[in-house]
């Protein structure tokens, strides 16, 4: 095991808040020394059944305890998603299913070993302490938190100055998550910074229940591929790690070059050193920031693809769009017609999803056929003229299309 000063540097990477700081090394001090690792937890809701790039974020960190010789637990929150965490909510999040949560959850626990260590993970749930609570477990509970100090948080405060109503199961989700830590008897919490509040609790409660509070690391936020937005599925701005490898690939080198630095800093194991000798090689135009981007890229991809697949993705890549060649797999679409407006093509085919996002999409520039931009929402295929077109939407889907006639 490395030495504590060493652990702190690597551990400290890309962190937003340690606190505090002191207790971590206090911690790590006394693990070292008694040779008992620490107990290392992060919370995830199984809201949602994929898990992108923002996600990975903190899987990154716990695997960075993992490599210091140190006991993660990815913990499913199956009874809290129940709840619903209102950090960062403007209105009460839609409560989800029991059969929601649980089919979600399992896909998680094959995602996750993209990054950690599968021998080296605990998975834990939390109903297997939250559902054994009694109605006196719960009011004791609450009796050790006040509702003043739930309600300065943001976004409940938010929330009362506006008018907009807070549902009083809400307030119990920072008491439960805090729980947690009681019950997994944690030494360090993970989480985003939208997440502080919730472990500050679990610190207090901690204390409460006789334990030494746990020590809070919060990593910040990953912008979207649009490098405003954090990333998220319903902006439309995310990776998903389970994406063809062509697909992140392309993603990732659509994105712009302060993007990519970030994505560098939270996404990789690369030091900061290093990463502040690139920018400074790139100002002084010594590396071209596309080779750059294009390394970042295939790191990536081989985290959740491995080495070949990045590779071939990056080929690929080359082909279509440096040498502006059509890929070496596409889609054939056979049409029975021998003519066929183009809009009615994309929406029948399942190309594009509607009439009116076929028209946006087309007025602006995004349909393509054998290279030629068709902005005419009334143009007509011509399956006589020429029995095999190329259509490309946007700038990363390719179709062959072909006459069944």
């Amino acid at each position: 095991m490395k030495s504590v000063k060493e652990q702190l540097e690597y551990l400290k990477k890309g962190c937003v808040d340690i606190i505090q700081v002191e207790e971590l090394k206090a911690k790590l001090t006394r693990s070292l020394k008694d040779t008992k690792p620490l107990r290392v937890k992060a919370g995830f809701d199984p809201t949602a059944p994929d898990i992108h790039l923002g996600h990975t974020v903190l899987l990154r960190k716990m695997k960075h305890f993992q490599d210091m010789g140190h006991d993660v637990i990815f913990l499913i929150g199956d009874f809290t998603g129940l709840i619903g965490d209102p950090s960062g909510r403007s209105t009460t999040r839609p409560p989800m299913t029991r059969e929601e949560i649980l089919e979600n959850a399992e896909t998680y626990k094959i995602q996750i070993f993209k990054i950690l260590d599968e021998e080296k993970t605990i998975i834990d749930f939390n109903s297997r302490w939250l559902e054994k609570l009694t109605s006196f477990d719960i009011i004791n509970l609450t009796a050790k938190y006040t509702v003043a100090r739930i309600l300065e948080r943001d976004d409940f405060s938010n929330r009362l100055k506006a008018g907009l109503p807070i549902s009083a199961h809400e307030i119990l989700y920072p008491l439960m998550q805090a729980y947690d830590s009681v019950a997994l008897e944690a030494d360090v919490e993970l989480g985003g910074t939208d997440q502080k509040f919730n472990l500050l609790v679990g610190r207090d409660i901690q204390r409460e229940f006789g334990q030494k509070p746990q020590v809070i690391m919060t990593m910040p936020l990953l912008e979207g591929l649009d490098g405003i937005e954090k990333m998220s599925k319903s902006l439309n701005n995310y990776v998903g790690i389970t994406e063809p490898p062509g697909e992140i690939l392309g993603k990732i080198m659509s994105i712009s070059d302060s993007l990519m630095f970030r994505y560098y800093e939270l996404l990789t194991d690369e030091s900061l050193s290093q990463i502040e000798q690139w920018k400074k090689d790139i100002k002084e135009e010594k590396l071209n920031p596309k080779d750059l981007k294009s390394i970042l890229a295939q790191l990536l991809v081989s985290d959740f693809w491995g080495k070949a697949e990045a590779e071939k993705a990056a080929q690929e890549f080359d082909r279509i769009f440096r040498k502006k060649e059509i890929p070496s797999e596409i889609e054939e679409i056979e049409v029975r017609a021998q003519h066929i407006l183009l809009i009615d093509l994309l929406v029948s085919q399942d190309i594009l999803p509607s009439r009116g996002e076929a028209k946006r999409t087309m007025r602006q520039g995004g349909v393509y056929l054998d290279e030629q931009r068709i902005e005419d929402i009334t143009y007509t295929l011509d399956l006589r003229k020429k029995s095999e077109y190329i259509l490309k939407i946007g700038k990363r889907k390719f179709y062959k299309i072909k006459s069944k006639a």
